[in-house]
């Protein structure tokens, strides 16, 4: 007689399941408090889990000052810091509102948005649109050109992207994610293919409006070298696949890592666990060093608890030139993880291990059992605000201590 399975391993496998039948595209770009739910005008959604203005690091204050003169709900960054003082500024994780958004992860009500729909679980997540290398807003930096940018991309970039994502049907995520890794991506810290496969399809789209040439170049010049322009796509297809399973009690099963510069959380049963937030230890920019970084921040370690980033990097050997390290030590990396996993994942595959699924749906039990820590890819800000990315690395975050802290 087959062993009964335990209410626990129930719940794991539905939730396994929602994610591996998940076929999240982009659907649309919206303005965020048209779309995203629960978000008023005087808040302004962070990653990571919950915390204050008081506790927030410099990249997520810099990034929030930024957001509130780009609202322009303060003329100055000093009117905006005694507005936050004050109280007068509500502040929420990403996470809590079917969000995401890398490292500070600010989105402000006015920002467009990625809208991300999975029609097999009827879920929809959202994402900002990623500003490209250098002094931007997620690292923090908020000067008059970070503030021009954003609204050039605001009101130029998004509406002629809006129009191109209406010249066909929804764009599937990740079966463009699949042929990355095949390219050499892990999609985490490194989305040279899949930006390069979305501009294709996104060109014939665009040739498709009404738009002139120069404005299609306009948009295109944008896009290339803008790498992790694609991140921001992968990041809600993947909080959409999970947020169904979000509400499935008993589960054991990780739906995202998420880190506010300051906590690392944990997302268990759509609930939030914590722990301190751990130094990148990688690659740093010639002038910087670790002791100009911030502690490990962003949303984007939701690829990692999907299967990708450091789950995906054995498929990605030059990413090493990145963020630090060997294609060896990456290959162990990798393989590891299949120790503290359920099982692999139906939708990515990797080509340097015969077409194995990555390993896929992190077991808190496993983790804790194992003592093994889940393999993180991502870029290091300066702890500062206004300085930028000054490196990337790799954290081995001890997700086994997450969980004895006591739930937020």
């Amino acid at each position: 007689m087959a062993n009964k399975l335990s209410q626990r391993d129930q719940a794991n496998l539905e939730v396994l399941s929602i994610f591996q039948n998940a076929k999240p595209a982009v659907v649309d770009i919206a303005i965020a408090r048209d779309v995203i739910p629960g978000l008023t005008e005087n808040m302004i959604l962070h990653a990571g889990p919950p915390i204050t203005w008081d506790r927030m690091c410099g990249p997520m204050k810099g990034a929030v000052l930024g957001a509130l003169v780009y609202e322009g709900k303060a003329a100055t960054l000093e009117q905006a810091a005694d507005m936050c003082d004050r109280g007068q500024v509500v502040f929420e994780p990403n996470h809590d509102h079917s969000a995401v958004a890398p490292m500070a992860g600010v989105i402000s009500p006015s920002m467009p948005v990625w809208v991300l729909r999975d029609e097999h679980n009827e879920t929809t997540a959202y994402c900002n649109l990623n500003e490209g290398p250098g002094a931007t807003l997620r690292y923090g930096a908020n000067g008059p050109k970070v503030i021009e940018n954003l609204h050039w991309m605001s009101k130029t970039l998004a509406p002629r992207l809006k129009l191109a994502l209406k010249q066909g049907g929804p764009i599937p995520i990740f079966p463009i994610v699949q042929e990355a890794l095949e390219m050499g991506d892990e999609c985490h810290s490194r989305n040279r293919s899949a930006l390069s496969l979305f501009i294709i399809i996104l060109t014939k789209r665009l040739l498709a409006t009404t738009l002139t040439k120069v404005e299609i170049n306009e948009v295109l010049d944008f896009l290339v070298g803008r790498d992790y322009f694609f991140l921001n796509l992968t990041m809600p297809a993947c909080k959409a696949s999970w947020l169904k399973a979000e509400k499935v009690s008993g589960s054991s099963i990780v739906t995202a890592f998420a880190r506010n510069g300051v906590e690392w959380g944990v997302r268990v049963q759509g609930k939030w666990f914590t722990a301190p937030s751990p130094v990148v230890n990688g690659h740093y920019f010639t002038e910087f060093t670790r002791d100009d970084a911030n502690l490990d921040i962003g949303d984007s370690a939701i690829t990692e608890a999907s299967g990708l980033g450091g789950f995906a990097a054995v498929g990605s050997p030059s990413v090493t030139g990145f963020i630090g390290g060997t294609a060896s030590e990456l290959t162990n990396a990798n393989l590891e993880m299949y120790e503290i996993t359920t099982t692999e994942s139906k939708h990515f595959k990797l080509t340097a291990l015969d077409g194995r699924g990555t390993p896929f749906g992190v077991d808190v039990f496993k983790v804790v059992e194992t003592g093994v820590t889940p393999f993180v890819t991502t870029g290091v800000a300066h702890r500062l605000p206004g300085i930028g990315q000054i490196g990337a690395g790799r954290t081995e975050v001890d997700t086994g201590k997450s969980l004895s802290m006591k739930a937020n």
